[in-house]
């Protein structure tokens, strides 16, 4: 498989893109990496992207009700597949009960 930064590189139009669509175009490449030819994945290759490569969010948040329900809702067996929309749902919702978002908050940026 290509890296991902090979494949951001390989698009024109983000060339000169801001930061804030090269994180996007990010996570459209990551997701498009793991979802089958229909672009959907199932709950459990849901779990697995999110574990492998949102780790960093979800580290330690356990215990919090929330995160408890979306991780649960991925262990149900379902024909259900999550699509593109819907993983972005997930990582939203992931990255506002984080506390890595905090520590996120608090950089102080550099002029």
């Amino acid at each position: 498989s290509i890296p991902i930064a090979k494949q951001l590189a390989s698009i024109k139009a983000l060339e000169k893109g801001s930061d804030l669509e090269k994180a996007f175009a990010t996570a459209v490449l990551v997701y498009n990496n793991y979802a089958d030819p229909q672009g959907k994945l199932s709950k459990a290759e849901t779990k697995t992207l999110l574990q492998t490569q949102f780790w960093h969010f979800i580290q330690g948040q356990e215990n919090k009700p929330k995160y408890r329900e979306i991780i649960s809702s991925l262990d149900e067996e379902s024909e259900n597949k999550t699509d593109f929309e819907d993983f972005m749902i997930l990582l939203v919702s992931l990255t506002l009960m984080s506390d890595l978002l905090q520590e996120i908050k608090n950089v102080k940026a550099t002029k």
